[in-house]
């Protein structure tokens, strides 16, 4: 696929424009297991040769060896780049979770620190990862807002905050995008933020649009995965419930193979078909897997195919939480 040819979106209304789908960049430095760097940036640049230019990191993940990585490729690749990358968790050294802050001094910290680990000048977008609950989020966006007037952020993003919390933080500066977890298997935001971003023109990225790789079909049992992959402590994956949930992607993949696509392309399909405001950013550690993520911005899907999937979500419940219970209250905030 030709890079000056892969489709564009524009996120928000101040005019960023970005590849259909982007790469989310998490598993290449942490929580699905071990990786190579040579692969990685393999799987960086070739991203880019195809015209997949959103790229999508954090500073917690590998506690910024995520963002050292793709440093890496920015070097040389800069201007061919949409770099995001998101502030808010804050870790140990040793990779233990602290807290969300999401106060102004830190708002500022945390960028410059980013940007020396990125080695750029400037972020095309920053996220707030997570809402902070004891700082208003007036005050972060305050925050956000003067690293723009700095022009060391050229867009602002939220992820994981609820319709209210975007509507609050939209009045204080621009939002180009929030960012939240959307697939065939979570669709949570159909019901609360998406439509607040609709109204405002705020554009949507979704994070793990393959279920965190479950809606692939390639993984049958939670024993495939490392054993110091994260998933083994997701809900969906346990004992019980990715019985379930394999009946779901079985359904999928019968609906992509009649399509003549994978069920990741089906799933990614069906989420660019949810809008035009919306933008997937899955993630891969190997450039066939990237390959094949890219060809779903080309399937179209008519009004019978839509509605089958449709009828597939509605006569397969998906068992289990989408993040162990504990966390389950930092998001949506």
């Amino acid at each position: 696929m030709n890079s000056t040819h892969f489709p564009r979106r524009t996120l928000g209304s101040q005019g960023l424009a970005v590849s259909a789908i982007g790469l989310g960049c998490m598993g290449m430095s942490d929580f699905y297991g071990p990786s190579e760097e040579a692969a990685n940036l393999g799987v960086l640049n070739h991203a880019i040769d195809i015209g997949v230019n959103f790229l999508d990191t954090a500073d917690m993940y590998g506690v910024g060896e995520n963002e050292r990585l793709l440093g890496k490729v920015l070097r040389t690749r800069r201007d061919e780049v949409v770099l995001a990358t998101k502030f808010g968790n804050v870790r140990a050294a040793n990779g233990d979770f602290l807290r969300v802050d999401g106060s102004p001094e830190y708002v500022a910290a945390a960028c410059d620190a980013s940007l020396q680990r990125l080695g750029v000048d400037h972020i095309d977008l920053y996220y707030q990862h997570r809402v902070d609950p004891n700082v208003p989020i007036e005050d972060t966006v305050g925050a956000m807002a003067r690293l723009v007037e700095a022009g060391k952020v050229r867009h602002l993003g939220l992820s994981e905050a609820s319709g209210a919390t975007v509507r609050r933080a939209a009045a204080v500066h621009p939002i180009a995008a929030l960012q939240s977890e959307y697939s065939l298997w979570t669709r949570d935001v159909e019901g609360d933020a998406l439509p607040v971003c609709r109204e405002l023109g705020i554009g949507f990225v979704a994070y793990s649009p393959l279920g965190r790789g479950f809606l692939t079909g390639a993984i049958q049992q939670v024993g495939q995965l490392a054993v110091n992959d994260w998933r083994r402590q997701n809900p969906r994956f346990q004992a019980g419930n990715i019985d379930r949930n394999r009946e779901l992607v079985e359904a999928v993949t019968e609906l992509a193979a009649a399509r003549g696509a994978t069920p990741a392309q089906l799933a990614l399909a069906w989420l660019l078909h949810r809008g035009p405001d919306i933008v997937p950013i899955p993630g891969t550690r190997r450039i066939a897997r990237l390959d094949e993520n890219a060809g779903a911005a080309r399937i179209l899907l008519n009004g019978a195919e839509l509605q089958r999937i449709d009828d597939v979500l509605a006569s397969h419940a998906v068992a289990g939480l989408r993040y162990p219970e504990a966390h389950m209250a930092s998001v949506n905030r």
